[in-house]
């Protein structure tokens, strides 16, 4: 028999299981084949040996333990297979043709019985081969059930690193997600920032355009006037009856008070030069007004006295003033008649509103909380005292009289009215770089404070006022003042 077709009857002939040629081979009824011994211990190993159902370790077909057959045929071909290998091949030993039964510990290899009794073996420790092969299976299954306890740890790992895994790829996401959010900030405060420049530039640029029109006009003026003036003069000097002495005097006179006026020319410099913004300290302020933002709360508008100046709309977020009272008699008016709260009054908590203000020449904005000290007029809540001198319209809204509030006066004079412990009001004036057509207010009852903000430039801080001394009651504020332009609260949604 030629090499490779014993090789492949071989491994025709090969338990599955101890991968040996078969021993008194047994078959299953799907037609594997396994020695007797390694299937019986299978299916001891499984309980089915007792009546039970046990699967083919090949092809997993079910099958009973009773049901195996001998397979005498497949035990003939294996004995043939025997006879035509080596000694090798049979593992025998080499030199003496036996089996190896001795297993010597300090060659570790196995030998035969002549060969442990030989010179060359003397003094080793040597065992049968059964018990060092029970030994190492005994040893393999301890190793086994150890390398098993190590799985589950195995699998916990693999699930942490699969949840650190996500983890990282929702912080990474956030992350993206805020770095995107910043950078579109700066671009939406870079692209408004540019807007209100080049505006302000097209604004100087027509201002300027506009002078030069009128100074081109005055010296095309002057320039009429002195053609017809040297038309005059010389149709005069040859002029020489009485009837043209009088004429001759008038233009001698003209040409003698003549003075040539050198029109207004536009200084070449800019009234505002462009300066690169400091874009952290904007997206920083940007990032307060977010902050305070969160607290906004729908406020709607009730006139406070009965007689009144203001008409408030049906859906109670906008007021107008139906009454103007004389600016001659600005400083001698309490503007009581154009007093307004918001419905909604504040103990505790903090709170953020925004007002519409645009296109509007004066107003007045803050929180009214009712003061302690002094006498309520009517039902309203408010107070005021006709009886104390007030200088001015300012006087009456010092916070000791229960007013945190600022306002505008005159279109472009923005006052705060400052707590001050001299008896009269402390007015500071409020510089604006760009003038609000929005204002946010923000009430925080446990830190006693009320900021306001200016939403058009992009949310800067307009005032804080710190350490207020609220009562247990604190309302929204606002006032018209004599403008005829409506205040407009703004909903939250916007």
């Amino acid at each position: 028999m030629d090499f490779p077709a014993q090789v492949n009857i071989q491994k025709d002939v090969t338990c599955p299981i101890c991968l040996e040629l078969l021993t008194m081979p047994l078959s299953l009824d799907c037609g594997h084949s396994f020695c007797q011994a390694c299937i019986t211990a299978k299916s001891k190993e499984s309980g089915t040996h007792k009546g039970g159902e046990s699967n083919c370790p090949v092809c997993q077909c079910k099958y009973q333990f009773w049901n195996l057959r001998p397979n005498q045929p497949l035990a003939n071909i294996v004995k043939k297979v025997r006879e035509n290998m080596s000694p090798q091949q049979k593992k025998l030993c080499q030199p003496h043709g036996e089996k190896l039964v001795i297993f010597c510990k300090e060659d570790g290899k196995a030998i035969c019985q002549r060969c442990a009794q030989s010179v060359e073996h003397h003094g080793h420790q040597l065992f049968f081969m059964e018990k060092v092969i029970k030994d190492c299976q005994e040893k393999l299954q301890a190793a086994l059930k150890k390398l098993r306890k190590e799985e589950p740890k195995m699998e916990e790992w693999e699930a942490d690193i699969r949840e650190e895994k996500a983890s990282w790829k929702n912080h990474m996401q956030t992350e993206r997600q805020r770095i995107l959010k910043g950078f579109n900030e700066m671009k939406a405060i870079l692209d408004s920032e540019e807007k209100r420049v080049l505006q302000k530039l097209e604004e100087d640029e027509v201002n300027v355009l506009d002078n030069l029109v009128v100074a081109r006009d005055q010296l095309a003026r002057q320039k009429q006037c002195l053609r017809e003036l040297i038309s005059a003069v010389e149709h005069q000097i040859w002029g020489s009856s009485v009837d043209t002495a009088q004429d001759m005097i008038n233009v001698m006179k003209r040409s003698e008070s003549w003075t040539l006026k050198k029109p207004n020319i536009v200084s070449k410099k800019l009234k505002s030069t462009f300066r690169i913004p400091d874009l952290s300290g904007m997206l920083q302020v940007f990032k307060e007004l977010t902050e305070v933002q969160r607290y906004w709360v729908d406020v709607m508008l009730k006139p406070v006295n009965a007689i009144s100046s203001v008409a408030i709309s049906a859906d109670k977020r906008q007021v107008t003033a139906v009454h103007n009272l004389s600016l001659k008699n600005t400083f001698l008016c309490d503007f009581s008649a154009f007093d307004i709260l918001g419905c909604q009054h504040f103990s505790s908590g903090k709170y953020y509103w925004e007002v519409d203000v645009s296109e509007k020449t004066a107003w007045i904005l803050g929180v009214y909380s009712k003061a302690r000290n002094l006498k309520r007029k009517g039902g309203s809540g408010f107070v005021f005292d006709p009886n104390v001198n007030h200088p001015n319209v300012y006087s009456r809204y010092k916070p000791q009289y229960g007013y945190w509030v600022i306002g505008l006066q005159n279109e472009s004079e923005y006052k705060v009215f400052e707590e001050s412990s001299i008896s009269d009001s402390k007015v500071l004036t409020l510089f604006m770089p760009v003038p609000p057509c929005r204002v946010g207010i923000f009430l925080d009852c446990e830190a006693r404070m009320v900021s306001f903000f200016n939403v058009t430039n992009h949310g800067s801080l307009i005032y804080k006022f710190s350490n207020c001394q609220f009562s247990q009651t604190t309302y929204p504020y606002f006032n018209l003042w004599n403008c005829q332009r409506p205040i407009t609260l703004c909903p939250p949604s916007s």
